[in-house]
């Protein structure tokens, strides 16, 4: 049973998560909020100027667009406790637009649905930074909301 994951912005970092978890096994981007429509995402992951190329095929489909045959959602909600995360099933939200870095604003995800909420920038003094292989073992299964420890 593979982890479901949405992507909340789909700018650079958004887009590098994307590319790892399509080389790693039982992860799965289900789908992805951003204000920018399903075409132009799609056309940026593909042609990436520093990553290069995507090495999959990508079709774009109305309100998604499928990688390697399976269909990601896109939405474009700008409150993230209106993204209908549960109804899809998101076990993680990834959060990578640089807006909801506070443990309070990142809650909101929750409200929408989600289980768990990753940020991928610098963490306030309320919520564990974590570094995998230098502090992950710190982790209890209890936490919501942790930072990924810097987006740069």
């Amino acid at each position: 049973m593979s982890v479901k994951v949405g992507i909340n912005g789909f700018g650079r970092i958004g887009r590098l998560a994307f590319r790892r978890i399509q080389e790693v096994g039982n992860i799965e981007v289900v789908a992805i909020n951003d204000l920018t429509d399903a075409k132009m995402l799609a056309h940026l992951l593909k042609y990436d100027t520093t990553q290069g190329t995507f090495h999959g095929d990508i079709e774009v489909h109305d309100g998604a667009f499928t990688v390697n045959g399976k269909e990601i959602k896109v939405l474009a909600n700008r409150n993230p406790e209106e993204i209908p995360w549960g109804e899809l099933g998101v076990d993680i939200v990834l959060e990578c637009t640089g807006f909801f870095t506070t443990k309070e604003k990142a809650e909101l995800h929750l409200k929408g649905g989600a289980n768990k909420v990753v940020i991928s920038a610098p963490a306030t003094a309320d919520m564990k930074t974590i570094v995998y292989n230098v502090n992950h073992e710190t982790l209890d299964g209890t936490e919501t909301v942790i930072s990924g420890a810097s987006c740069t």
